[in-house]
């Protein structure tokens, strides 16, 4: 069911992982962004919008990994973008297939479509669509080509793998040169218009209010800091003080201690 979280943006929320859909009012229709996991859920999210006599006429992708590259035949053909390097990233992963047993995939995840994205030219500033101006702050950490998205009218941030309650920062430790610095300079982007957000929607998780836009920027440089360092972080979001359901957190810390480590 679609939850509204500011005016003319609403939100999807997955059984997967609290993954996040968003769907932004525009003139003619919606842009509907990271468009969700389970087939059921996808067609429950058009039966929604049908609903309200809306249909979706634009896509984006916030950055190439599966879960935020999927599509339902039943939301139309709209065009689907993502930033450049997001599309050359998910055409060259996904060039040779999947194996959805390796990659943790549940059933009723339609892959039909996976991917089928466009890469907008580099360096553009808006997504291309007849709506709110959501401007694209992309930034290369967690992933190649990953973009926050800016929705100014609206003041929400989408803000993808990023600014989680649940999630901890996960580095892309085996695809650039400096992961952590990367981390953190997208941080500081997310930071220059921090004072232009009211509501931060991630990718995984709890959608945020305006108080917790800085606080969740503060946590997640606090933990990459500690990252670096080889520290064990005081996060709620690792040990035994994790969400229910989010123990496994703990796991992805340990593993990016040691891929760190092995780089040092």
């Amino acid at each position: 069911m679609l939850r509204q979280v500011a005016q003319g943006v609403w939100v999807h929320e997955s059984e997967f992982c609290q993954s996040n859909a968003v769907v932004v009012l525009g003139r003619d229709g919606v842009l509907l962004i990271d468009a969700g996991i389970h087939g059921d859920e996808m067609a429950c999210l058009v039966n929604d919008l049908s609903d309200v006599g809306q249909a979706v006429v634009a896509g984006f992708s916030t950055h190439s990994h599966w879960d935020h590259l999927l599509w339902h035949a039943s939301l139309g053909g709209a065009p689907r973008y993502g930033t450049a390097l997001c599309a050359t990233t998910a055409r060259d992963r996904l060039a040779g297939g999947i194996d959805p047993v390796r990659l943790g995939i549940p059933e009723d995840v339609p892959l039909e479509l996976l991917g089928n994205i466009t890469g907008l030219p580099e360096a553009t500033a808006r997504i291309p669509w007849d709506g709110p101006v959501v401007r694209i702050l992309e930034h290369q950490a967690h992933a190649p080509g990953h973009a926050a998205l800016l929705i100014e009218e609206h003041r929400v941030l989408v803000a993808g793998d990023m600014l989680s309650d649940v999630l901890i920062p996960m580095l892309d430790v085996n695809g650039t040169v400096d992961p952590v610095e990367d981390y953190l300079a997208a941080l500081r982007l997310l930071e220059s218009v921090a004072g232009s957000v009211d509501t931060v929607v991630p990718g995984h998780g709890s959608v945020g209010g305006s108080g917790q836009v800085q606080a969740r920027i503060d946590q997640d440089r606090a933990y990459v800091l500690a990252l670096r360092n080889g520290q064990v972080p005081a996060d709620p979001r690792v040990g035994p003080s994790a969400k229910p359901g989010w123990e496994w957190v703990s796991d992805v810390h340990e593993g990016q201690l040691q891929r760190l480590a092995q780089r040092s």
